[in-house]
């Protein structure tokens, strides 16, 4: 029998990823975006955001590149995309609504509402967005409903686990594949689309609708917890003169506990972790089981408040006010190796500086053009030294490879007071203080 062909609905990180890969795969991929801007971009073989290894995937597969294996097309028609393929994947972005904590449904209903009617064949809609516990069940009777195949035209949900920085890793070899379905087919089409990962021995995990779309709300809520549990634990030790640093070292040893995601510093930020954490509280409560998510609430308040703590540090290094003080950060995106700015803790830390008075510099290696249109009124340079030049006090904020291996003696010559503020706790503070650095993170001692 032929193999399935596969379409994929949204082409952002999570989606032109998971078309590229699909390519990887051996599959036939057609990937759909509503706007003409992207698929140019992808057509030529980039991404339309930075990934490592992204565009060399892509390269390889694009139809018109030399060499390539031509298995991977784009396209912004949903007519094409409903003759054309037998899987369908949703990757559309579930974004935090305005002035609300739940989350914006309406880039996947209408992803939805506009493949199903196309849909004439038997075909598989498989959501990978991470939206509401709930949804599936909602979407699945309105395909039904639209799709001319009418029962035929079923839907599953198979939520992603990405990392930014390791997405097309995490693609090709899942730590495991979680498939939410109602049925024999459903399960067994999946298993065909993702034969080589289950040989290879990723876990292939079978559920019902909710249970599966709980598994990602779930796992980030874990993560969101781990990272704030440190990060409380880091006021603790501000207070007591202790060094969380070392503290996270010890509890890491437990491998009930374990090392990973246990590093304190300005918080996490980025498009899943904040928002899907609020969503999640917002459906608890919609379901009658807010109790249950009440310490989500603690979990982003302690998040958020490593943000002003990084904003008073900055303050006290500068003698008290912040008006007219030249402060360079190193670091925009809210993790490295990504272009990601969205809510990221570091810009969002540059935009409160320069709110009160700082003149404030940034420089990030990738994400400065993201930055520049979020924040357009700060400063920007092209390199490390030309941030930090003439500075008073230069934070740390974003944890860049290239960041831990700067000269601390020849940024030293650059800045007008050797003091640095570490807000990620990966400087080596007695590298810095041996340049003659004043050297600061948050919750380590001063000395």
């Amino acid at each position: 029998m032929a193999s399935p062909k596969i379409t994929v609905i949204g082409t952002g990180y999570l989606g032109a990823t998971h078309a590229a890969a699909m390519a990887e795969l051996g599959f036939d991929v057609l990937g759909l975006d509503i706007s003409p801007e992207k698929i140019a971009t992808l057509e030529r073989g980039e991404a339309p955001m930075y990934e490592p290894g992204l565009d060399e995937l892509l390269r390889k597969h694009v139809a018109g590149h030399e060499g390539a294996s031509g298995r991977l097309r784009f396209t912004t028609s949903y007519a094409e995309v409903g003759e054309f393929g037998d899987v369908h994947f949703i990757c559309v972005n579930t974004p935090q609504k305005h002035g609300e904590y739940a989350c914006d449904m309406s880039y996947v209903d209408a992803a939805v509402e506009s493949l199903a009617p196309h849909l004439t064949r038997p075909a598989l809609v498989v959501g990978k967005s991470t939206v509401p516990v709930g949804s599936a069940d909602r979407l699945a009777a309105r395909l039904a409903e639209l799709a001319p195949a009418g029962e035929e035209a079923e839907l599953a949900w198979n939520p992603e686990f990405l990392r930014e920085g390791f997405a097309v890793q995490d693609t090709l070899h899942p730590d495991r594949l979680v498939v939410g379905v109602r049925s024999e087919r459903a399960e067994q089409l999946l298993r065909e689309v993702y034969a080589t990962p289950v040989a290879e021995g990723s876990p292939f995990i079978v559920t019902d609708f909710p249970t599966a779309e709980l598994v990602k709300t779930s796992a980030n809520s874990f993560l969101a917890t781990k990272i704030s549990f440190i990060n409380a634990m880091a006021e603790v030790c501000e207070a007591a003169d202790g060094d969380v640093v070392k503290l996270a070292e010890a509890i890491g040893h437990d491998d009930r506990i374990g090392k990973k995601f246990l590093r304190a510093g300005i918080g996490f930020g980025g498009g899943c972790l904040p928002k899907d954490i609020r969503a999640f509280m917002a459906r608890a409560g919609e379901l009658g089981a807010s109790e249950a998510l009440s310490f989500l609430r603690e979990v982003d308040s302690i998040n958020m408040r490593r943000r002003a703590q990084m904003v008073e540090l900055t303050r006290e290094a500068v003698g008290g006010s912040l008006l007219g003080k030249r402060v360079g950060v190193l670091g925009a995106t809210f993790k490295p190796d990504s272009d990601d700015v969205r809510d990221s803790p570091a810009l969002n830390v540059a935009g409160q500086l320069h709110l009160q008075g700082a003149q404030v510099t940034v420089y990030d290696p990738k994400g400065l053009e993201n930055a520049r249109a979020i924040f357009p009124t700060l400063g920007y340079a092209d390199s490390a030294i030309g941030a930090v030049r003439g500075a008073d006090v230069v934070l740390h904020l974003t944890e860049w490879r290239e960041f831990k291996e700067l000269d601390p003696a020849e940024l030293g010559e650059a800045v007008a007071t050797r003091h640095v503020l570490d807000g990620r706790n990966t400087l080596d503070p007695a590298l810095w203080r041996k340049s003659g650095w004043t050297f600061r993170a948050l919750g380590r001692p001063t000395a």
